[in-house]
């Protein structure tokens, strides 16, 4: 009766939690079912139930006959999610504490107690992985080539620690019709050289143990927490039934064998066999013949596949080694032992056009196999191609195979950018630089999953040349009217080129009339011309960030007459803040140079400033003309003359003083 209280009123709780958390909190809801039923085992371990050697649904039967008083419709209701209103109305618990914070929206302690739930879970369940040759079969040549299986792919359950190593073996027979006594079970290890092998097989006393206690057995060698990693062997009569695995002695090796076809670059598991120490591979080649169909006395070369690392830190050194077996050599001496992978082939004279001819260069060949998806910087959403490359591959490797799929002559007017993958963009702003000292793996940024993206674009000039060019953003104006819109060229030039050079180069992409007109090149800065470039300056002293823009120098302006003078005219709008008691002033626009003469009223320039603007009456007639110098504005007449304001010519660009038009706010 105790027993059923407890339960009783766990299932109570959980019906609370149900109704707080809702669907929406699903995930919290699944963890304390697992939870509950976790605790229902445990207490009936406490009390001495043998029930747990029946599994979870044993349990859950047998303690649902303890359960009065409503305790197996509780329990019902809470595995068919209804029923919670009424079993809460019906008993009166509505208020019951559940030590999750009943009536309260704080996650974090929620998560606490589910995050504790799984401790104690995993404390007390161990998952058991078993692969068998149909896996090998199966997986090897398709999902992987190095090693045997990956053992998230095989089929495994999960048992609690206590549970005896019988059960195992009882729903392997259950799920693929083995029968228990045509079982035998390696156990895995994990060597020095990072493979992972069958190390060896169980005893019988050990499979009287539980699957805990096996589990801590070879804890030491194999590094997969929580999870038992079992090979199952079984053999098949002449009759395609099962039955029991030979006897085995210390001398006899269990090794796995995989045939490689070197003209269809194909690997693929063809089972396992038993060598003896003493034993040459020249007395099992005509049995290694037979299993794959060569005639018995087809020549064929082994190799032993030893390691491959697994590191992101890659090197030029191979990482895969697979050497050559001596088959005049016995297998002991060749120190082949338990777990070994032997890989063999045809005996075969490759030609130039074979990439990979034998084991060796296959396995490198996978195991650094990299498929990059490449994408055309101009159209950064779509992949263009996919290659498979080399992870070992050189920025010139790389250009090159890119180069022939775009049916390039050059290759070195390749550039690449990474992809950011927070932004799911290239890296504009940090293109891989050139020459590169890496290899591909670098070039991508990181070896993990997910990272395979290059951006490509070609360029005019080869990479190498690119390193001493400059490329300069230019707007041009033809300075007609302040209206135009302007037009953006990129001027890629040698760095060590000229103002006068960058200019050349405007003309040739403009319709510049007459041809032979005279440009000049501005820097502006805050839309204000700061600076004049003479034609000798060189742009390397150019920063690349710097608005620049080209125009037409009008003809008045080429040789002034004596009392003319070339002033600057900014637009701007007053701002709210004050800076040593003065008003601020915000330009905006586009600035530009206008030609007074000597006594000249700002009525009489007026009518040149409304036609450079290009803007009619009444918008003209809302502007405001004020002289600006050091932030300071004087607001003009018409009858103001402006020659006597703009008398100094010695003034820089940068700290010109200026004819403002002051905008309505």
């Amino acid at each position: 009766m105790k027993l059923g209280l407890l339960f009783y009123f766990i299932s109570i709780s959980i019906s609370i939690c149900r109704g707080i958390f809702g669907s929406a909190n699903g995930w919290l809801i699944d963890h304390l079912d697992n939870y509950y039923i976790f605790s229902i085992n445990l207490a009936a371990r406490r009390q001495g139930d043998v029930c747990a050697a029946h599994g979870d649904t044993g349990v859950e039967q047998m303690l649902i006959m303890d359960l009065k008083d409503g305790g197996a419709a509780a329990l019902n209701d809470i595995r068919t999610g209804g029923g919670e209103e009424d079993i809460l109305d019906s008993r009166g618990m509505a208020d019951l504490d559940v030590g999750v914070g009943a009536g309260t929206s704080n996650m974090a302690k929620k998560r606490k107690i589910v995050e504790e739930m799984d401790e104690k879970a995993h404390d007390t369940s161990i998952k058991v992985a078993v692969a068998r040759d149909a896996d090998l079969f199966e997986q090897i040549g398709k999902d992987i080539y190095l090693d045997l299986v990956d053992h998230d792919k095989v089929w495994s359950l999960c048992l609690e620690k206590q549970m005896p190593f019988t059960r195992v073996k009882e729903e392997v027979a259950r799920e693929f019709g083995v029968p228990v006594e045509c079982q035998r079970f390696w156990t895995w290890a994990k060597r020095q050289n990072h493979t992972y092998r069958p190390y060896r097989p169980l005893t019988r006393l050990e499979e009287t143990q539980s699957v805990g206690q096996l589990r801590a057995v070879y804890n030491k060698y194999d590094n997969a927490e929580a999870e038992l990693n079992l090979f199952l062997e079984s053999v098949i009569g002449p009759d395609l039934q099962p039955i029991p695995p030979p006897s085995i002695s210390e001398e006899d090796i269990l090794v796995f064998f995989k045939l490689y076809d070197p003209v269809k670059l194909q690997l693929r598991y063809v089972g396992s066999l038993y060598v003896r120490s003493s034993q040459k591979p020249t007395e099992i080649v005509s049995k290694l013949n037979e299993k794959v169909g060569f005639s018995p006395d087809e020549e064929i070369e082994l190799y032993e596949e030893i390691k491959f690392e697994r590191h992101h830190e890659l090197e030029f050194d191979p990482c895969v080694m697979c050497a050559r077996l001596d088959i005049k050599t016995s297998f002991g001496c060749s120190q082949i032992k338990d777990g070994d992978i032997i890989c063999f082939q045809k005996v075969f004279e490759a030609g130039d056009k074979d990439k990979y001819p034998n084991i060796p260069s296959f396995l490198e060949h996978v195991y650094y196999s990299q498929v990059v998806h490449f994408r055309s910087k101009g159209k950064p959403e779509e992949d263009a191609f996919t290659l498979e490359l080399s992870k070992l591959h050189t920025y010139d490797d790389v250009a090159d195979r890119v180069a022939k799929r775009l049916d390039m002559d050059d290759p070195s007017k390749i550039r690449f950018s990474p992809h950011n993958v927070n932004l799911n963009r290239p890296d504009c702003d940090f293109p891989i630089e050139y020459p590169f000292e890496g290899n591909l793996v670098d070039m991508l940024g990181t070896s993990n999953e997910g990272y395979d993206i290059l951006y490509y674009e070609v360029l005019d000039v080869p990479l190498l040349d690119l390193q001493c060019q400059k490329t300069l953003k230019v707007a041009f104006y033809h300075a007609t009217t302040a209206k135009e819109e302007p037009v953006i060229h990129s001027i890629s030039l040698h760095e060590q080129s000229t103002v006068e050079d960058v200019l050349n180069e405007i003309k040739k992409k403009v319709n510049v009339s007459p041809p032979d007109a005279e440009l000049r090149l501005l820097l502006l800065y805050r839309h204000r011309i700061y600076k004049v470039f003479r034609l000798w300056e060189r742009i390397v002293f150019i920063h690349d960030t710097w608005v620049l823009r080209a125009e037409k120098i009008p003809e008045e302006e080429k040789d002034l007459k004596p009392g003319y003078r070339r002033i600057h005219v900014y637009h701007f709008i007053k701002e709210a803040q004050q800076k040593r008691g003065l008003q601020q002033v915000k330009n905006f626009g586009e600035p530009f140079f206008m030609i007074i003469h000597e006594d000249e009223t700002l009525a009489a320039i007026k009518p040149r400033i409304q036609c450079k603007l290009a803007v009619p009456d009444d918008e003209f007639s809302n502007l405001r003309f004020a002289y600006v110098c050091d932030e300071r504005r004087q607001y003009l007449q018409d009858s103001d003359i402006l020659s006597r304001r703009y008398e100094r010519t010695t003034y820089d660009d940068w700290e010109a003083p200026f004819l403002g038009l002051e905008h309505p706010e």
